[in-house]
């Protein structure tokens, strides 16, 4: 339980500094620097070091909305310390106001100046500021959570900017999107907005300024008040790392102008609701109409949805009428708008269960079809359940479980920090999604450290779940937090979070809220729309309007791997389960402590006084912990002393760094892997099964020595590939409370054909036992337990492996190797979970013993490597392809063996100093291997990274000496294959099956395993392939089942083929025909006279000015086919002409509209839209159902294009299909419209 009084009790006293120690300060304006640490430092890597230039360039974000401007963006800001720049708001705020000798400082990736220390670091200070203590000894230290102790930054900073004002008769509207800390806010000399409203992060503010702006520049000045997270809704680092010396003080979001008018449509959004079986959803739009004029405003309001890939859109428009200085909601509600009732919806999917496709959701306010603004963003259709299930045990009312689109699922994730001075980069993000999904993570926790927009888009994208929720132990979690702020919070933050599919949940932290807190912000919430599912708390509690949690939390020190199995112990007279970690419910946050980085990452951030100490003094500090100091008990994380007394118990003393980070690998890899792989193992079990477990934490916003899975350079340690062998999407696990073998399918599709192999060898590489299992058959999420018994050895203080290969249809596609003692760990757990409360780390009656492995006899490793062009993650274009052989000829296990690609030379050797590629992301790593075998690594990297030298890549292991080999280019042809499928389309009716053959073959290089998959699939349709991979230039049979369920239609389907250098699809085109039972539907062509040749027969047309559009076709405008054509505009003169034509469309249909159409221009605008065509759907009135076409002379194109619009949403009505051109004639030129060969098909 980290509670605010548990986490600082232990806390030591805030140190004082002098002058002497703020060696980095401003005075008058100028930046004064101390030179810290040596010449080595220069080594560091450009995100370590993290100034960013004022002057370098960042892509502006996009703010979604035509209207919205982020302050800053080409202006740049200006920052300084209210202690040199002591004049007035109204002074400093005035336009002209000279701000020589200030800061300069630049928006970061997410569009806003950021904190004070941001400032600093922009202009050149400190610039090795996560070297050793390199920011103490320029900043200073704050060693308490709460109010600011630091001089230089006690005191107010002052951020300024200019900006032009809108053009005359516009509104404007300032917005701020929280602050950390409070500030006064000042215009053109004027204060618009005082510290006492104005606070905390997450809470936007409004300010409508129009009347305060002037004709041209105008000037905005912020002053920053300290922040205090004890008493103010922001933020702070808990005990994660060190604080931030300004505490965070400054503005992590971006500052807005909002201009425009007389009308501004914003707040768009959709709420859905998708039917059980994912066969329809049905989307309601909203948006909120501004009118900032002292007039009454009508307009009209268009929404547009587009779905992913592009498609036919849903157009949806209605009028709306705003009082003066009014704010009016528009809602379009399917039931009054049938086309925004999708059938067959693409469905998002969480990472490694299927494909993330994103709708787009546009919307603008016209008047007199002009439009004002516009707004844009994306969205996913995906439903999440929540409930608590198997009850029993310590959990009397169950214990939490979600699900998506109806598939429970285990969460496997990692609680989030962001950089340490909230600066947000886009490619760090992309480079983390990355390093997340090579890692197989589904889910990462945001405790009270919410992000800019762009990293909500590329979670949705990437298919990674969020978990948000507010903070522990400071004003959060006090009673008297509620208040407006409180509610304000959870509106602005819902408004954000409400269209991203990726977050599935809020919850609060360790404390339920009061009955007031939960109230305003499920009001908050709810006045956002944003729908939860919302959790009372990450520990076992309950709030009185949402119940019991069902979660837990802890432990967060060492504890050994079979720890992570018990299932049996839990705090008695702790209703909390605090730090009963095993796995079984739901553990919001818990790990085995401290990880230790590779030598290459180390060397990066230690300096050798802090690199002695961390290998000869157990005890010490360390700096790259927290600010905790020496205690190793309780809530005190300062030291690495558990870890360190784990590592020599089990392992044996080490006589070097190197050995002991060598050691430190071995047991970090043991105990992340345990973690995730015991709460897949036991998410079979009837009582209190295992739901979910968040590794605490995953990442780190500065390096660090406290639980990361990977450094802030990227580096990937041995936590990193233990956490990664356990969330493979097809794996076997070797339990470690009954010592037998589960199976487990993470993927989104059956895989068959699945065997797994155990082998258990002695240390000097004796086969003790060798199984295979039978073939099997896994389900999407299928865990099978006791799938195999290893025998073992019986002799006590024995050490030996046990090596799984699971193989899917003879190939392997995973190997999985435990090191073990017949000698376990024992936990002593009265003292580990007494009475009363779990400790966060384990009491050991005593500890493993595998000091056996010290004696593992050397082995002989080889290594080939070679690199090809290839896309990846974040800009990766290249791929390192290692295959690691060990060569021993003595029965000599490889152990631990790892690769890395550096910088080297054209000989092979290595370029001296840091040559460490860390934009690679491998596949896997620290690999055992005995004998004979071989295993393939790859990484994709940024060729740039090399910096012109040769790639070489590294070996070595645990008992295998170094080598180097250069990773070259081969015959200079990459492995590539190709894939196609035969037949390219298939009919199945519902309830049964078709099969179709993909073959592959090898287009360049050497042949390569193919994973094959397929999507596009309609709802209650499966597809499985015998094999699920192939061997370049071989074969699989794909298998699409529909069921009786199956919406009849035809629909594209893609066959995806992976392979470590490239991935390729197929196309294959499906029919569902209906079984013949009740609903049926009798495919027919609806329109009558579809393509005109009987002239005008069956259709109403009209013009304003006269003419027939249903004409014949000249040599100037063709047909599509035959000789008659419906010809649109074309003029010269304002005009409106029509055809339309009505018909019914039977009951239990798909139905699906399709016309050719040509347009030709002598417009010679290429951005006003004089002259548009219309496809719309009305009504038996006459109503405007959905706009499914619309087009303008900015679409000319020669010859004819064919364009579909789904219908099926008006099967069982009749319906009006109706083409509208007008011609505007206010540009001197015209546009003809000409359509052909319609149809109206139904299946």
């Amino acid at each position: 339980m980290r509670s605010i009084d548990t986490i600082r009790t232990r806390r030591s006293a805030t140190r004082a500094f002098g002058a002497a120690a703020l060696v980095c300060t401003v005075l008058a304006g100028t930046v004064q620097m101390a030179t810290a640490g040596s010449s080595s430092q220069k080594a560091l890597s450009t995100r370590l070091a993290a100034p960013v230039s004022a002057a370098a360039t960042v892509t502006d974000p996009s703010t979604g909305s035509s209207a919205v401007q982020n302050l800053g963006a080409t202006t740049g800001w200006k920052v300084l310390t209210s202690a040199t720049a002591t004049q007035t708001g109204a002074q400093i705020s005035a336009p002209g106001f000279s701000t020589s000798g200030w800061l300069s400082v630049a928006n970061d990736g997410g569009g806003a100046p950021g904190t004070e220390i941001n400032a600093l670091l922009q202009n050149g200070s400190c610039p090795n500021v996560y070297y050793s203590t390199d920011m103490k000894t320029c900043f200073g230290q704050m060693t308490k959570v709460g109010a600011e102790t630091i001089a230089q930054f006690s005191v107010p900073w002052w951020y300024r900017t200019d900006f032009t004002a809108p053009a005359g008769g516009q509104g404007a509207r300032l917005i701020l999107n929280g602050v950390v800390g409070t500030a006064d806010v000042w215009v053109n000399g004027t204060e618009v907005a005082t510290s006492s409203t104005v606070t905390g992060d997450y809470d936007k503010s409004v300010f409508d300024i129009s009347s305060k702006l002037l004709s041209g520049t105008n000037s905005l000045a912020i002053e920053m008040h300290p922040n205090n997270p004890g008493s103010m809704l922001t933020l702070d680092n808990v005990d994660w790392s060190q604080i931030p010396p300004d505490n965070n003080t400054g503005i992590q979001f971006p500052v807005q102008l909002e201009a425009g008018g007389p009308l501004i449509v914003d707040d768009a959004h959709v709420d859905q609701s998708t039917a059980a079986n994912l066969s329809s959803s049905a989307l309601t739009v909203k948006a909120s109409v501004v009118n900032v004029s002292a007039a009454s405003q009508t307009g009209a309001v268009t929404a547009t949805l587009t779905p992913p890939g592009g498609g036919t859109p849903v157009s949806v428009t209605q009028n709306v009428t705003v009082a003066a200085h009014a704010t009016s909601a528009v809602t379009f509600a399917p039931a009054s708008y049938p086309a925004l009732t999708l059938s067959s919806p693409k469905i998002w999917w969480p990472y490694q269960m299927g494909a993330q496709p994103l709708y787009t959701l546009s919307t603008s306010v016209a008047q007199n079809s002009t439009v004002l603004n516009s707004t844009s963003e994306t969205f996913g259709i995906r439903t999440v359940t929540s409930s608590l299930v198997g009850a029993g045990g310590a959990s009397p009312d169950g214990v939490r479980q979600f699900g998506i689109n109806g598939q429970p699922l285990v969460i496997r994730g990692g609680g989030w920090d962001p950089d340490l001075f909230l600066r947000y980069d886009p490619a760090d993000t992309a480079q983390q999604i990355a390093l997340m999904k090579s890692m197989g993570l589904n889910a990462i926790r945001l405790e009270g450290h919410f992000m800019p927009p762009d990293f909500y888009q590329q979670m949705d994208a990437a298919g990674i779940l969020i978990n948000v929720g507010y903070q522990c132990c400071d004003e959060w979690e006090k009673s008297g937090s509620a208040g407006t702020v409180y509610q304000n919070t959870a509106a602005t933050q819902g408004a954000i979070w409400r269209n991203h599919p990726s977050i599935f949940s809020f919850q609060w932290s360790d404390n339920a809220p009061t009955s007031t807190q939960e109230t305003q912000a499920l009001n908050g919430f709810a006045s956002a729309d944003y729908p939860g599912p919302f959790i009372s708390s990450a520990e076992y509690n309950s709030s009185p309007q949402l119940g019991t949690s069902g979660e837990k939390e802890g432990p967060y020190d060492w504890v050994p791997s079979n720890y992570w199995y018990d299932t049996t112990h839990s705090p008695s007279g702790d209703s909390t389960l605090t730090n009963a970690g095993g796995a079984w419910g739901f553990d919001s946050e818990q790990s085995a402590g401290d990880t230790v980085p590779t030598m290459d990452s180390l060397n990066r951030f230690l300096s050798p006084a802090d690199q002695s100490a961390l290998w000869q003094t157990t005890a010490a500090n360390q700096y790259h912990a927290n600010y905790e100091g020496t205690g190793h008990s309780g809530y005190s994380f300062g030291t690495l002393y558990n870890l360190d007394q784990a590592v020599s118990k089990r392992y044996g003393a080490w006589s070097s760094l190197a050995q002991y980070v060598e050691e430190a690998q071995a047991q970090n890899y043991e105990d992340t892997r345990a973690q995730f792989e015991a709460f897949i193992a036991h998410s079979t079990n009837a009582t209190q099964p295992s739901t979910g477990t968040i590794y605490w934490q995953m990442n780190k916003g500065w390096p660090t020595l406290l639980w990361s899975l990977y450094n802030n350079d990227y580096d990937q340690a041995g936590a990193y590939f233990g956490a990664q062998e356990a969330n493979r999407s097809l794996h076997a696990i070797y339990t470690l409370d009954n010592h037998t073998v589960t199976v487990d399918n993470l993927s989104g599709q059956t895989q068959s054909g699945v065997t797994v192999e155990s082998k258990v060898y002695s240390t000097a590489g004796s086969v003790l036992d060798d199984q295979t299992s039978s073939s099997l058959s896994l389900a999407s999420q299928k865990v099978q337990n006791k799938v195999l018994t290893p025998k073992l050895p019986t002799a006590a203080g024995t050490v030996y492996f046990v090596e799984l290969l699971v193989k899917q249809n003879g190939t392997v596609v995973d190997r999985n190797v435990y090191w073990d003692s017949t000698t376990p760990d024992a936990v002593n757990w009265g003292s580990t979970i007494p009475s009363g409360g779990g400790n966060p780390q384990a009491t050991m009656t005593s500890y493993a013993n595998l000091t056996g492995l010290q004696n593992l006899p050397a082995a002989t490793v080889s290594a080939t490597a070679a690199t090809s062009r290839q896309a990846g993650p974040n800009g990766a274009d290249s791929l390192v392809t290692v295959t690691v052989t060990n060569k021993s000829t003595t029965p000599a296990v490889g152990f631990l063996l790892r690769a890395d690609l550096r910088r080297g030379t054209a000989s092979g050797g290595e370029q001296s100093g840091d040559s460490e590629v860390t934009s690679a992301v491998w596949s896997d790593n620290d690999v055992t291997l005995w004998p004979g075998e071989s295993e393939t690594l790859t990484a994709t990297y940024k060729s740039a990274d090399l910096q012109g030298a040769t790639p070489v890549v590294s070996v070595s292991g645990w008992n295998a000496s170094k080598i180097d080999v250069v990773a070259g280019t081969g015959t200079g042809t990459p492995n590539d294959f190709s894939i196609s499928d035969s037949p390219a389309s298939g009919n199945v009716t519902q309830g049964s099956s078709t099969t179709a053959t993909v073959s592959t073959s090898v287009a360049g290089g050497n042949a390569e395993s193919v994973a094959l998959t397929a999507s596009g699939l309609p709802t209650g349709a499966t597809a499985t392939f015998s094999p699920a991979a192939v061997t370049a230039g071989k074969s699989s049979t794909l298998t699409i089942a529909a069921a009786a369920s199956t919406p009849a239609g035809t629909y594209p389907i893609t066959i995806t083929g992976t392979a470590p250098s490239a991935t390729h699809t197929a196309s294959y085109s499906l029919t569902v025909t209906s079984s013949g039972g009740g609903g049926t539907c009798t495919p027919a062509q609806l329109l009558a006279n579809p393509g005109f040749e009987s002239g005008a027969t069956s259709w109403t047309q009209t013009s304003t000015l006269g003419f027939t559009p249903i004409t014949k076709a000249t040599s100037a405008e063709p047909a599509h086919a035959g000789s008659w054509i419906a010809w649109f505009n074309g003029n010269g003169s304002k005009d409106t002409d029509t055809a339309a034509q009505s018909v019914t469309i039977p009951s239990g249909c798909t139905a699906s509209l399709s016309y050719w159409l040509h347009i030709d221009t002598s417009e010679s605008t290429t951005t006003a839209k004089p002259d548009t065509f219309t496809v719309q759907i009305l009504n038996s009135s006459g109503t405007v159902l959905a706009t499914v076409g619309s087009f303008s002379n900015l679409d000319k194109a020669s010859g004819y294009t064919q364009h579909t619009a789904d219908l099926s949403a008006y099967a069982g009505q009749t319906v009006t299909v109706k083409f509208t051109g007008t011609e505007a004639d206010t540009s001197g030129g015209t546009t003809t419209f000409v359509a052909d060969d319609t149809a109206l098909q139904t299946h």
